[in-house]
C-alpha cells in the first residue's frame, strides 16, 4: 500500500462513499481507481480491432453451428 495525501473535493468524496456503500475515503478511492484502471485496459483492447494481431474464425473457435432453414 502507498500512504499519499490528496486534495480532494469534499463533497463528490462524501457522495463516492455513499453511493459505494463503504465506510472510509480510502475505500471509495481505491474502488475508483479499479473502475478506471479496468475501464482503460478494457478500452486499450478495443483498440486493438483491425490491427491484424488475431486471425482466426471465431464462430469455427466458439463452436457455433449455422442456422439451417428445414
Amino acid at each position: 500500500m502507498k500512504r499519499t495525501n490528496l486534495v480532494l473535493d469534499q463533497e463528490l468524496l462524501e457522495r463516492a462513499v455513499h453511493l459505494a456503500g463503504v465506510k472510509t475515503y480510502s475505500k471509495a478511492v481505491e474502488m475508483a481507481l479499479r473502475d478506471f484502471v479496468r475501464r482503460a485496459e478494457a478500452r486499450q483492447i478495443l483498440e486493438l480491432t483491425g490491427s491484424g494481431l488475431w486471425e482466426g474464425n471465431l464462430s469455427e473457435i466458439r463452436g457455433d453451428q449455422q442456422n439451417r432453414k428445414s
